[in-house]
Formats: structure tokens, sequence, C-alpha cells
């Protein structure tokens, strides 16, 4: 339970998107339990849980502690409409859930919401699934598409969505030369295993790929066995949304420029086996391997090569592939990265510790098994970070991305510590730095070696409940070695003497006011007090400085940035008005265009999401998460200030691809 005893520790744990605090006064100020209790009850049981603290006043970052006059009575209507069917279907609650606590002589009420498990969800109001299910994002409580709720009812009552029976699939869908390569390595993995004597079609029966259901007596192949030995043909039939992407890029760069790809182009079946085999090679080809020896015989894999076989394997068998988004592997000269469409079935931070584990393609997973790749239930993610630090390099970063839902493994091959890094800390703080504890350490440490960090990276380097990264910051703030920039869950921090552009430093000056500006016809720019510039820059008489468009530049920022759309050249607003009119004209566009729109008006210069919002014609929160992130997450656009990613002023700009 959450523990509370001042406005202090309110502010400090307000930084979480798991804590959420609302009045319960009712119309007569004694107290009354609030409506939008509900919806949030709904978005943290969907998500990862959290609390709610009923009884303090919450003002533009401002805590008030108003408490509550009957708190037993507000306790009451708590858990009576918690335990009505009509208004939540599910009640997650116990006497232990809820807690009062004395604060500032006022009585307030906190409510620990756990996280519903999977066969549990969706959680829903009023017995409306598709309407009234609600997910937990950064900005507060956020209906579920249609969607998504019947993403979550699908993994609610299949415990495996890879052992489902498909109908007129046979041994023709087989990709033969896929199922005899699978059999040599069980050959080699297992010389003795009974199933090697079998003929295919009983050898493919017994790892999983044909099944028969003995209630219905339906028998036929698994989608786990077309999607692990399938033809390509067969596969697109069976799951229309599967695609499988590696990438080796020769930059340390989000952009999409590749020099080796594999991905189902025809010259390949296109299997999960045989792009597992593939990839895998590519992964590990340029791995040194040190001279090791066990029992006297020579090591060729190092932990690294385990970590990234189990990284690829977990990959694979944990993916949606009814989500919209492809498995992506890439490899860069600075990290390894991995994608599967779908959310996590446990928490990440319960994937760090081990010990419990959820898989969604339990059919492919023991077929992985069976040939020595992969690890068993629970140990696969700390197999994945023990190799990492045993090499030395950065803390692994697991986390997830709710729109479209796709979770994501990070592997970078920066060392921990680098010379540079140490240098700097040792500077800065002398031995100080090693009287931290583990957790507090990785986070001085991420901050000098990526520039800045926040709570979300910072949870992603421990194990531990984000409530002890939420309390480890401010202490590290009040220690003097991190400087907060920002406020709430908008807050970053770096280390003392490192400044970060800042939103509302970069927009200080006063706008540029359209009379200042005179054009002569030698293309000459000349202002009020007489400044005078080339046509590609303009100085206005309060110092700011802007392109012939209208557009700010600022030495803070590498691009040109529309900040105010009225002051733009009439030429530029023409044209973003003529790329957004496909938008303004049809309400209903597919995503693929609306990104290709955004994309194009992002060109060249940093926009802000009202601006954008304004010239398609939509809401800011529906370009927010249905383009803007995702197109972030997919390395096609990026952030003017992604220490910041919530704040009002956040620009965005598309990364240009060769």
């Amino acid at each position: 339970m959450l523990n509370i005893s001042d406005l202090i520790d309110i502010q400090t744990l307000s930084e979480s998107s798991e804590l959420e605090f609302k009045l319960a006064n009712g119309k007569d100020g004694t107290g009354k339990l609030p409506e939008d209790f509900w919806p949030t009850y709904c978005a943290m049981a969907n998500s990862r849980g959290g609390y709610v603290v009923l009884g303090i006043q919450e003002k533009k970052g401002k805590f008030n502690v108003v408490g509550i006059q009957n708190v037993e009575v507000v306790k009451k209507q708590l858990f009576d409409i918690a335990n009505n069917k009509k208004k939540v279907n599910v009640n997650l609650l116990s006497d232990h859930s809820v807690k009062v606590l004395d604060i500032e002589a006022q009585s307030v009420l906190v409510v620990e919401i756990p996280a519903a498990r999977r066969e549990q969800k969706p959680i829903y109001l009023n017995n409306q699934p598709i309407l009234e299910t609600y997910v937990r994002l950064h900005e507060g409580d956020r209906k579920c598409s249609e969607e998504q709720v019947r993403r979550m009812m699908a993994e609610q009552v299949e415990d495996s969505r890879d052992n489902r029976i498909l109908k007129n699939f046979d041994m023709s869908d087989i990709q033969i030369e896929s199922l005899q390569a699978y059999r040599r390595l069980l050959s080699v993995a297992k010389p003795g295993h009974p199933a090697l004597e079998l003929g295919h079609f009983e050898f493919l029966r017994s790892v999983g790929g044909w099944a028969k259901d003995r209630q219905s007596g339906q028998e036929g192949m698994t989608l786990a066995g077309i999607l692990m030995f399938g033809t390509w043909e067969a596969i697109r039939d069976a799951a229309p949304n599967y695609f499988v992407d590696y990438q080796e890029r020769p930059e340390a760069k989000t952009e999409l420029r590749w020099v080796d790809r594999i991905c189902p182009d025809g010259t390949w079946s296109g299997n999960i086996f045989d792009f597992y085999r593939r990839t895998y090679r590519k992964l590990t080809e340029d791995l040194k391997v040190p001279f090791e020896l066990k029992d006297g015989i020579r090591q060729d894999e190092t932990q690294v090569h385990t970590a990234l076989r189990e990284a690829l394997v977990n990959t694979l068998v944990h993916a949606d592939y009814s989500g919209r988004l492809s498995v992506l592997v890439v490899k860069r000269p600075d990290l390894f990265g991995f994608r599967n469409p779908g959310l996590m079935r446990i928490p990440p931070e319960q994937a760090i510790k081990g010990y419990e584990s959820d898989c969604r393609n339990r059919l492919m997973h023991q077929m992985f098994l069976m040939i020595g790749a992969g690890e068993r239930s629970g140990s696969g993610i700390p197999k994945i970070f023990s190799g990492w630090k045993w090499a030395n390099w950065r803390v692994p970063r697991l986390h997830e991305k709710s729109e479209p839902e796709q979770t994501l493994l990070e592997l970078s091959i920066v060392s921990l510590v680098s010379e540079e890094t140490a240098a700097i800390l040792n500077q800065k703080f002398g031995s100080k730095v090693d009287k931290l504890n583990e957790l507090e350490r990785s986070i001085v440490i991420t901050a000098a070696a990526e520039g800045w960090v926040d709570h979300e990276r910072a949870c992603q380097l421990t194990s531990l409940h984000s409530r002890e990264v939420t309390l480890a910051l401010p202490k590290l703030v009040n220690h003097g070695f991190l400087i907060p920039h920002g406020s709430k869950r908008d807050k970053s921090y770096t280390l003392p003497g490192v400044e970060l552009p800042s939103p509302d430093e970069v927009f200080a000056v006063n706008p540029l006011s359209l009379n200042n500006i005179i054009t002569d016809s030698r293309h000459m720019i000349t202002d009020k007090i007489g400044l005078i510039t080339d046509y590609n820059k303009l100085i206005t008489d309060n110092g700011s400085i802007r392109d012939e468009m209208g557009r700010l530049i600022t030495e803070k920022l590498p691009y040109p940035c529309i900040d105010d759309f009225n002051l733009l050249h009439e030429e530029l607003q023409q044209r973003l008005y003529a790329i957004s009119k496909p938008a303004r004209e049809k309400r209903r566009l597919p995503n693929e265009a609306m990104d290709k729109i955004i994309l194009e008006l992002c060109k060249g210069h940093f926009i802000p999401l009202s601006t954008i919002a304004m010239l398609v014609d939509r809401t800011a929160q529906n370009i927010r998460e249905k383009q803007l992130s995702p197109l972030v997450e997919l390395g096609k656009m990026s952030m003017a200030f992604p220490h910041a990613k919530r704040h009002k002023k956040q620009g965005y700009i598309t990364i240009s691809q060769p």
C-alpha cells in the first residue's frame, strides 16, 4: 500500500503515471465517490494497476489536501458500486485495497487498484465493453478502440494463440525443406528423440504442428505449424497481418536506411523457423568469441550469443500475429533492437525478475525448446539481462507501447561505463557514486551516458517496482547528483551543469510581428531598426531569427520550427493547406493515408501538435495517439524535445529517408 504522510510525498509521487488524485466532496461537501473514479479504475486495471488518492485537489501541479468529511460513507459507496455488475463487470478490490490516511489533519482515502489478470480483461463499465473500456496513458484514461477490446477478449479465452486448428490446410501447405532442417537440428540437440524415426506428417503431429480437438473431433494443421514451417501462401491465408523483418542499418540512427535485409520477398519461405535461422546468423556473425575452455572443450558461444538467441526466440513466440505491426529485428553499430506486435502478458518488471511466464504462442515456444533454442518459462529475460551484464554493456531496455500495441527490447552494445562517462562522473562526484545503491547508480550512469533520464527510462533499469524509482529520483536531486527539468510527468533529469533545450526557453522570445518586415526589390530584408540580412534569415527587433518563410530559427534546434502558423509566409501556408486538404475533406481516412499526409507536412521543420491538428481538422489527442506516437516509434519522425515528450509545445519532424 502507498505510504503518504505529507504534501512532499504527494508532490514526489505525482510524477508516476500509476497515481491519480481526485476530490471526493460531493455537492454538500461531506463526501461522495466521484463518477470519474470508475474510468480510472478500468484504465488502471486494464494496464499495470495503480493508486487513486481521494480527498486531494490538484490544480496546475499544485496540491491541496481537502480531505473527506465522511470517509466511511465514501468507502461504502466504493464497495457497493464495485460489486454492482451493472456498473463494472469485475470487482478487483478487497479490504486490503483501501486505506484511510491522515494528512495535515484531514482524512484521505487511498485506493490500490491491482492490474487485472489476462483472464479478467477487459474491465469495462455499464455492460458496454466496446464503448466503455479504458486503458491508462501518460495523459490519463483513454477509451479503447474496438480493435483493442476484441484483442483483449481473444487473449482472455486463448491461453495459447497458436494452437488454433485451421480448416482446409494440409501437408501441401508445409515447406518440406524447412521441416527437414528442423529435424536436422533436433537430431543434433537430441540424437535419440523418438520423433526422428517418424515420417514427415507424424513428425509434424508430434511437435504440435497438427492437432485434434477431442471435444469437437476436429483435427488439422495448427496455426503454429503453418507459421513455423508453412509456405508463404499458406501463412498469408492463415495470418493476413503476418510479416517478419530483419534490417541491418549502417548508422546509429533511427532512420530506416538499411544495408542488409531479410523479409518475405519470394526468394525464401518466409516462415518463422527459416527467419529464425537466417536472422540469428546475421545477428551473431560479427561477435568475437574469446578463448574459453569448459571441461577441456573450447566454447564457441558466449553469454552474448545466448542472450541474442533468447531475444530473437522471445520476440517470435510472444508476438501477436493478428496485430497491425510486423516483427522487426534491427542490428546497428550501437545496438540490437527487437519488436513484436502485442503487449506483454505479464508486467515488464516481473519478466525481468523471472520465474513467471505467460507465453502467447506456447506450441512454437515448445518447438524452439526441443532444438535447444530459447529458455524455459520465466528464465528468458533474466538470461538476456545477465548476458548483457557479463559483457559490461548498458542495461537492456524492455518496454511497451500501447498505440499500436507492441513490445520493444533494446540491447545497447555501448559500455555501461565508458572511459568518457567514468571521467565525467569522477570529475563531478568523485567517489560519492560508489556509495549509491544499484538503482541510484544505474540512474546516474544513464543520465551521464545518454544525456538525460526520466521516470520511464529509470524504470527500465531495474526490476524493482516503479514506486522505488519515483522515490529514488528526488533523493538523487536532494544529494546533488541530478538536476530536474520540467514538472510532474514531463519531468526529466540531467547531471549538474548539463543543459537541455527546453521548449519554454526556445519559445521565450516575443512573436515576430509581420509589420516589422519590409522586403525590397533586391530581395534584401530590412526591419524597422535598420538591420539588414540576406534572404534566408530575418532578424527582428527583439532578437529572434526567422527564415524567409517565417519559421523560427534557433541554435537550440537543428531545424527551423513553425511556432506560429499566422506568421508564416503565405506561400508556405498555402503549401501546407494543400498537403492536408484530403484530410480536411474526408473525415475517414485510412491510417496509411493520414500517415503520409503528416509525414509530408513535417518535412524540413518541426511542427507542434496543435498546428498539425488544425491543418488536418482532427483533435490533438486523435493525431497524437493514431499518427504521431506510432510514427515516432517506427523511426519515421522525431521530436524536438524527446526529454519532454508531453510538453504542449513539443515539435515533430519527419526523418528524411535516402
